[in-house]
């Protein structure tokens, strides 16, 4: 595994001290669907490539699936948060400058990265090119255009204050490169890309103060507080949009969490 830093323009710092509890808050909501979606896909002797891994819940998943007959290659571009075993390989990977070596690949899987990416379309037929044939592609954002609608709030001025910071926060997440929009497309860019089986599901569910859901959002302004405050926030409301998130009285929505799948056509997959 290399260490050579990595120029990003992802907002978020896999090095940072709030990285592990942002990570766990998403791994809490998202992994019991990316297990769902995978299930179907996955076999014993696959050969998988997990990019933007993280913390490498999903990798370490995927590596009890296919076995010793299989491999997954973990890949991030700070992967300092992985650790390699058995079948497990990790690597430090840029998704831009192309698939990493050991495919092609049977089932490749992308949470939350291509949306960050001003690059995302490009990489996206590059990851299609990088299956075996029969192989599948799963690709999950969050649709960061619904607005996490607040649900319950002690006050008129707590739920403004919500929408207000969460604005900010996505304002500089567009200004980084993302594409707030990217979830809404994907499915279409599969089947114009030649995809078949192509399908998406979207979850969105309540986010109540203290839940994990909610602390993503508290480490999240943690994470962005020097941008943040150049907004115009100041330090007393971060910290009120803080005690929001761990408030019992305090609901919002969650981002509309969208997974997409296709199939490389042809035959040699192990599924």
């Amino acid at each position: 595994m290399t260490t050579t830093p990595v120029k990003s323009n992802y907002a978020f710092d896999n090095r940072s001290p709030e990285a592990e509890a942002q990570m766990r808050a998403l791994e809490t909501f998202l992994d019991p669907i990316t297990a769902d979606r995978l299930a179907s896909i996955l076999a014993p002797g696959a050969t998988c490539w997990e990019l933007g891994a993280g913390g490498g819940s999903i990798a370490r998943m995927m590596s009890r699936v296919v076995g010793p007959g299989g491999r997954v290659i973990a890949t991030d571009i700070e992967p300092s948060r992985l650790a390699p075993a058995g079948n497990l390989d990790v690597r430090q990977h840029d998704v831009r400058t192309g698939a990493p070596e050991g495919g092609p690949f049977d089932v490749i899987h992308a949470r939350l990265v291509l949306l960050h990416l001003p690059e995302r379309r490009r990489v996206l037929a590059e990851l299609i090119g990088a299956l075996a044939p029969g192989g599948w592609l799963v690709v999950e954002e969050f649709d960061c255009t619904a607005g996490l609608r607040v649900l319950a709030a002690p006050t008129d001025d707590a739920a403004k204050l919500f929408q207000q910071v969460m604005e900010a926060t996505l304002g500089i997440l567009q200004d980084r490169g993302a594409d707030l929009a990217w979830a809404q497309d994907v499915h279409t860019e599969m089947v114009l890309a030649g995809l078949t089986d192509v399908d998406t599901i979207t979850h969105s569910q309540s986010w109540p103060g203290g839940s994990a859901g909610a602390s993503l959002h508290e480490t999240n302004s943690r994470q962005l507080e020097p941008r943040l405050l150049a907004t115009g926030l100041s330090p007393n409301q971060l910290e009120g949009f803080r005690e929001l998130a761990n408030d019992p009285a305090f609901a919002s929505l969650s981002y509309q969490f969208v997974s997409t799948r296709g199939r490389r056509p042809g035959r040699g997959s192990v599924n």
